[in-house]
């Protein structure tokens, strides 16, 4: 199986309910093609990554069955839930950053049956000590310590027919962002030979063209993949790269060690990869309050993933449900405006 053709159908490729053999073999084929297909070269090389992949595997699926329950999105409930305010400044915010998002509009388009789709809304969570007031023994105190939480940079790239395969998804992008930072540290390593140096270039071009083809929880949670017509360029690219690295000759000491690197990252995948559940109790404001402040306030649960490989990232995420009725129309060119500008 080609390089390329690893992007597609996704949700089939990990299933969280149920290990089966032909899974872990599809993974180990999968870490070969997008680290270094002469891997394969190498005697019982299946063999030795079956033992690493699978721990890899049960890693994901722990994650995946903890992540939060799907809730609803619509600017229609923004008033009433409490998640959501604290999450969007204003209920016009939502179908606006639902708006952005090309994936769920081609999936909304792709299957017209779908009344409602599964997003991961990923955002950008900053906490921040300030002095504010607050009421104390019932006299309002000025100066009093605070930490005001506010979210941005709300991003829906990964989304699903439905919950089920959204989770999936997840998983395969997790397993995705697991192999960049092993082929990241394979060119690394790179770095320290004098030897296969037109290998090692191919390494980091192979490194650069999988990250901005989208692989990985890093372009889950931030940006948005490349437009089509780039990434039809980079496919391009990819596939010269895979075998211009086919064709390329090496030392199976080298290739070895290639091995050990990409083993030693699936064997640790918790050292690249930590989602937790947070759960913070905010006023109507966003400041965090205990449980004793007589202040109005509710508890706010989501996800936090912390991505510690190249380059680290922080952020909130949770599971929604958002209906087709809240994708607003997508954009048009004002060319009247624009030729004013001519």
């Amino acid at each position: 199986m080609g390089i390329l053709d690893w992007f597609k159908n996704r949700p089939g490729q990990f299933d969280p309910d149920r290990v089966s053999g032909e899974m872990v073999r599809g993974a180990v084929d999968k870490a070969i093609t997008l680290t270094n297909p002469r891997l394969k070269l190498l005697p019982n090389c299946h063999k030795h990554l079956i033992p690493s992949v699978e721990t890899t595997i049960e890693f994901l699926r722990e994650m995946v069955t903890t992540l939060p329950a799907a809730r609803p999105l619509s600017s229609a409930i923004w008033s009433s839930d409490p998640a959501w305010r604290a999450f969007f400044v204003a209920p016009s915010d939502i179908p606006a950053a639902i708006g952005r998002s090309d994936n769920l509009r081609t999936l909304f388009d792709k299957f017209l049956e779908l009344d409602e789709a599964c997003v991961v809304l990923g955002m950008e969570l900053k906490e921040q000590r300030a002095f504010g007031m607050a009421l104390q023994g019932g006299v309002v105190q000025r100066d009093v310590a605070q930490t005001r939480v506010s979210f941005s940079d709300h991003r829906t790239r990964i989304c699903g027919r439905d919950e089920s395969r959204l989770r999936r998804v997840v998983g395969v992008e997790a397993f995705e962002y697991l192999l960049t930072q092993a082929l990241s540290e394979i060119g690394a390593e790179r770095v320290e030979r004098q030897e296969l140096q037109g290998s090692r270039s191919l390494i980091r071009a192979r490194l650069r063209l999988l990250q901005q083809q989208g692989p990985g929880l890093g372009s889950m949670f931030g940006a948005d993949p490349a437009a089509p017509s780039e990434q039809a360029r980079l496919q391009a690219e990819l596939l010269e790269n895979e075998r211009q690295l086919e064709a390329i000759g090496g030392s199976e000491s080298v290739l070895e060690a290639e091995l050990d690197c990409l083993k030693a990252v699936l064997d640790n995948p918790q050292r690249y990869l930590r989602v937790e559940s947070r759960r913070l109790r905010l006023s109507k404001m966003n400041v965090v309050v205990d449980d004793a402040s007589p202040d109005p306030a509710a508890d706010i649960d989501f996800g936090l993933a912390e991505l510690s490989g190249s380059p680290p990232m922080r952020r909130a995420f949770v599971l929604a449900r958002v209906a087709r009725s809240e994708l607003p129309p997508p954009r048009t060119i004002n060319f009247a405006d624009a030729s004013r500008y001519l």
